[in-house]
């Protein structure tokens, strides 16, 4: 897609990802990297938004958007509720096709003992 000035930027959501991502990182701070952590790796952290808002502005310009949980959770609703009423009428509608000497199960399916035979 070509950028569009004026598509909107969903400046919440991105700022709400970003506080995501920083106290998932404090936790891994606190957890595992306690005896390492300094000042420069806390305002690394910081410094991380302006980074992350402008990214986020210049892909929602270029028109992209992730899906939210809620749009994956009713689009797999949606294809549950087709996959269980589309199988039901299609197994109805579509007919058995008729039996060939290869999809046989009968007993001409069993192969013929063509070796010699053992006295």
């Amino acid at each position: 897609m070509a950028w569009d000035p004026a598509r909107p930027v969903p400046w919440g959501r991105l700022v709400r990802e970003w506080m995501v991502y920083v106290v998932v990182m404090a936790i891994v701070f606190v957890l595992f990297l306690r005896d390492t952590v300094t000042v420069g790796s806390v305002l690394g952290l910081l410094a991380s938004l302006p980074m992350y808002l402008i990214a986020g502005f210049v892909l929602a310009k270029f028109g992209y958007q992730r899906k939210t949980f809620r749009d994956l959770k009713n689009a797999t609703r949606a294809a549950q509720a087709e996959s269980s009423t589309g199988t039901a009428t299609r197994a109805a509608s579509r007919n058995k096709p008729a039996t060939t000497r290869r999809t046989s199960t009968g007993p001409s399916q069993h192969r013929p003992n063509n070796k010699r035979k053992r006295r």
